[in-house]
Order: C-alpha cells, then structure tokens, then sequence
C-alpha cells in the first residue's frame, strides 16, 4: 500500500509531518487529490489548547476512530479514484463539506444532517485533508465548476457555515444587524448577508478586520475595547438592532449581544467557548429576544451556494492571507496561534 505526506497530530501542541498510509475506499467513497486545506480556528484550537474534540484517547462515537488524526476539514482538491457507486465523481474538481451523516436518523431525514445522531468531521474525528490525498463519502463533495478556480473554491465550507447561520437567524431585507466580531466566521456571515437587503454593522476589537469588513459590505463599523460593557456597546453603536451574531465566544460577549438586540430580536451565538458565563436572562426574557444558535452547515443547501459567492475571487482575495506548503503545517499553525494571521491561511501539498 501507497503512503502520503500528513500533518497528524498526537497531542497539545504536537503535531508531525509523517509519511501515513493512503486512505482506501469503500464503495461510497472518493480520493481527493488535495489542492488546498484551509485552517480555522478550530484547527488551532484543538492543536494549542485540545485536543477537544480529536479522539486521541476514546473512541468517536460516531466515526470509531480513536489515536494520531490527520487533521483539515476546508479542502478542496481532485477526485482520483473512486468507489463502485460513487464513479460518476471521477476527473471532477470537489470542496468538500467534511461533516458525515447517516442519512438515516430523524435529523437527516428532516433535512439536519449536521445534526445527524452518528454525526462526525473529517479532520476531527476522522483523518481529513492537511494531506496529499483524503477519502471522502460522495454525497458531501459538491462538484466546483469550471469558472471558479481552486484558490477561491477553497473557501467553500467556512463560507457555507457563515450561510447556514444566516438562514437560522431569519434574517429579511430591512432588517439591521450586527456582526459582533468580524474574524474568520463573522467574516463570512457578512459575505452571507451581502445580497439580503440588510444594514449591516460590523463591531470588532481589530480595526483591519473592520476595514476588510466594510469592502465586504459592512455599511458602518466600530472599534471597541476587549473589556467594553454592553451599555457602552449600545451607545457606541448607537441603536439596538433586528438581528445579533456574536461570533466571537469571547467571556462577556453573550451579554454584550444582548443589550444590541431590539426587543423581540434574534441574537444568534456562533462563537465557542467551553467556559461558563453568566448571561441576562431576565432581560432577555423581558424583551422577549429569541435566542438562537447554530453549527456547521447543510452540505446539500450550503456549499453550492458558497461557491456561487466565491466565483468572482473578491471573497478570497479579502480573506486569504497565504498559501503555505503541507511541509511548512506546524509552522502555520504557531502563526494562527499567535494572532500572525490577518485571513485564511491555505495549506497546500503542491503550492507555498
């Protein structure tokens, strides 16, 4: 059996570039070539702080891999081989959506596949694509067409996360909303929003993420400080509005939303953060704010519509900061870690 080069890691803060077997296929399944894998932060922080959610010492309950996992789930790449039912994907350039379903259970069958009961994500609870090659189920490799090149294509899943909280949130046109955060996810729920008709402010810490928010079609931005109290937030925006992300997960940011939310307004919670925190209800409950929260994605609903936005090249021109090469991983990493990072940084086997 063949081998390939991965980024695989074993623990906090330990991950190796390694010659690892070449995934084999079942009759459902594809090899991608990997032209790019895109790190998020999740990626960093399974790698500095984790591992949360790599199986390294239990089994996945939905996968049942347990040990060393190649990490990546943003790739995009070439489909080389394929089992016996998935051959039609054969030659075609695919982004993969990375997160398994039965197709079976009461999620799945209502449409909620990334609430799937044996749920599971390739690069996180199964070997993904910071590699040369990566085995994929079909159904999740959505074709990328010819007018759009590998470079933008290889935004297609964060995009399409950005997406899918749009759609929960409910958004209308008219609405006015609030990005509380403007990083990595909160970018791309404002490429989401772009064409809804909606008045969009973008609140961030970091004055350049602001300035790439307003080309991304932010109308107004404001600079805040880590330690802002949510009335100060509210007058330094200057007005409650329809529709709340908080993207960030930062400790007070939750509170923070909700004193920007109109009465009866939606605050959606994108941002992870496994600490505690204390949250209003009381006003909350008042002013009767419906609050919400999203996860990954809908493959079959998402990604094609992600890589539609991603065609023209503007979304990956404003939030790609480098190419690096796959032998070059740990040291991406250390830079997403330590805030060197001012977009998505792409990891190729071929190209940096």
């Amino acid at each position: 059996m063949s081998t390939m080069r991965a980024a695989v890691l074993h623990g906090n803060k330990d991950l190796r570039l390694e010659n690892v077997q070449r995934p084999t296929l079942n009759e459902n399944e594809v090899l991608i070539k990997i032209a790019y894998n895109g790190l998020c932060g999740t990626d960093a922080s399974e790698y500095a702080k984790g591992p949360f959610m790599v199986p390294l010492s239990a089994p996945h309950p939905g996968s049942g891999h347990q040990g060393p996992t190649v990490l990546g789930h943003e790739f995009i790449g070439t489909v080389i081989e394929a089992g016996a039912s998935a051959q039609e994907m054969l030659g075609k350039r695919v982004a993969c959506g990375a997160g398994v379903s039965c197709g079976k259970c009461k999620m799945c069958t209502s449409g909620r596949t990334n609430l799937c009961a044996s749920y599971y994500t390739l690069g996180l609870s199964w070997n993904g694509g910071l590699a040369e090659f990566a085995a994929a189920p079909k159904d999740i490799c959505v074709p990328i067409p010819d007018d759009c090149i590998d470079e933008y294509a290889a935004l297609t899943q964060p995009l399409a996360v950005g997406i899918h909280a749009v759609k929960r949130a409910g958004v209308v046109k008219g609405d006015r909303v609030v990005l509380l955060g403007v990083g990595a996810i909160g970018s791309f729920v404002c490429v989401a929003l772009q064409k809804l008709g909606v008045d969009i402010t973008a609140v961030d810490v970091d004055q350049k993420r602001l300035d790439i928010a307003l080309k991304l079609g932010a109308k107004k931005a404001v600079l805040i400080s880590k330690e802002i109290m949510p009335q100060e937030l509210l007058t330094a925006i200057g007005h409650q509005s329809e529709v709340v992300f908080e993207t960030s997960g930062a400790p007070g940011a939750g509170a923070r939303a909700l004193a920007i939310t109109n009465q009866g307004g939606t605050l959606m919670l994108l941002g992870l953060n496994k600490i505690p925190q204390e949250f209003p209800f009381f006003d909350a409950v008042l002013r009767e704010v419906t609050l919400q929260t999203t996860v990954a994605h809908v493959c079959k609903d998402d990604m094609p519509e992600a890589i539609q936005l991603l065609k023209s090249g503007v979304v990956a021109k404003l939030l790609t900061d480098r190419v690096v090469h796959l032998e070059n991983a740990v040291e991406a990493f250390e830079d997403l870690v330590a805030g060197r990072a001012s977009g998505k940084i792409l990891v190729s086997p071929t190209h940096g």
